[in-house]
């Protein structure tokens, strides 16, 4: 043999990398940022305006690693039902790139990194953090067992509210449990438009979902969150004292809210996705608000 032209193949690990960023979805951001949106909403209110940079830097990275677990845990367990629905077929668990043990190792590896950033921060943070992971890990689950996994979906979107409040005030009053709750339904809403894009192959293979669930009514129930989001932010307003900056960014996020409802309103998938991805907005929009009023205020 002449080793002089033997080539050394890459290691294995190394071109799997870009097929571990596409099961976190690294691609694909706008899991991660209706995530974020609303904990720098809490992180902000908590810090009176002025959070604690190092505290802000944990909490940016913790809803990275936590979206990209929650991505993660959810493809392995629809890993038998994605190959049959449109938008989700090529996803590496389904199209056979990955295994299902490798996708858990990751799993795991991302619920360790997590469990490290919150080792940095206050015991009754450590305490929340246990509720984040259940919820991350248990949800995917949900549509099997509930017409309302958004519900679900919700919670586990939401708690970082509570969590950012621990965080830097070290207790969660009444006003993180009315954001927390605003967060939810508003998360009810918006994740009820995505599963309007599914609705065909969700009904053909057994998956539940609000969509579903509601029928010819779909944008009715939307529409019925969007006003008790905007109903709870405004009292939230009314709690802190804001004033006219907080209240422009709720008059953007009605009209957010509206244009979204006109994208749905033929139920078409693309324009249903299009309005899902919208919502990006509306949190920018709120969090815009928080930031003019606490720093200008």
């Amino acid at each position: 043999m002449n080793h002089f032209h033997t080539k050394r193949s890459p290691r294995p690990w190394t071109k799997r990398i870009p097929i571990y960023l596409r099961l976190m979805r690294a691609h694909q951001p706008i899991g991660t940022l209706l995530l974020l949106w609303p904990t720098l909403w809490a992180l902000w209110i908590a810090g009176d305006g002025h959070p604690q940079p190092t505290i802000v830097i944990i909490f940016v990275i913790g809803v990275f690693v936590m979206r990209s677990a929650g991505c993660v845990i959810n493809d392995f367990a629809d890993r038998r039902l994605d190959p049959h629905v449109e938008r989700t077929r090529n996803r590496p668990l389904a199209s056979g790139e990955i295994g299902s043990a490798e996708a858990l190792a990751l799993f795991t590896f991302l619920g360790l990194i997590a469990l490290a950033l919150v080792s940095m921060l206050n015991p009754l943070t450590w305490l929340y953090s246990i509720g984040g992971i259940l919820l991350t890990a248990s949800y995917p689950f949900m549509k099997r067992w509930t017409s309302l996994p958004q519900l679900y979906l919700g919670l586990a979107f939401a708690w970082g509210v509570p969590m950012a409040f621990a965080a830097l005030t070290d207790e969660v009053p009444r006003l993180a449990w009315l954001i927390f709750t605003a967060v939810a339904i508003w998360a009810v809403a918006y994740d009820t438009i995505y599963a309007m894009v599914d609705r065909q192959d969700d009904l053909k293979i057994g998956i539940k979902s609000t969509a579903i669930l509601c029928g010819q009514h779909d944008r009715a129930f939307i529409a019925s969150c969007q006003i008790t989001t905007i109903a709870i932010l405004a009292l939230v307003g009314q709690f802190e004292d804001f004033k006219g900056f907080y209240k422009a960014g709720l008059v953007a996020t009605i009209a957010l809210f509206s244009y979204q409802q006109w994208l749905i309103r033929n139920r078409e998938p693309r324009a249903c996705f299009r309005a899902f991805r919208n919502n990006h907005w509306a949190g920018a929009a709120i969090f815009t608000g928080i930031v003019a009023e606490l720093g200008l205020g």
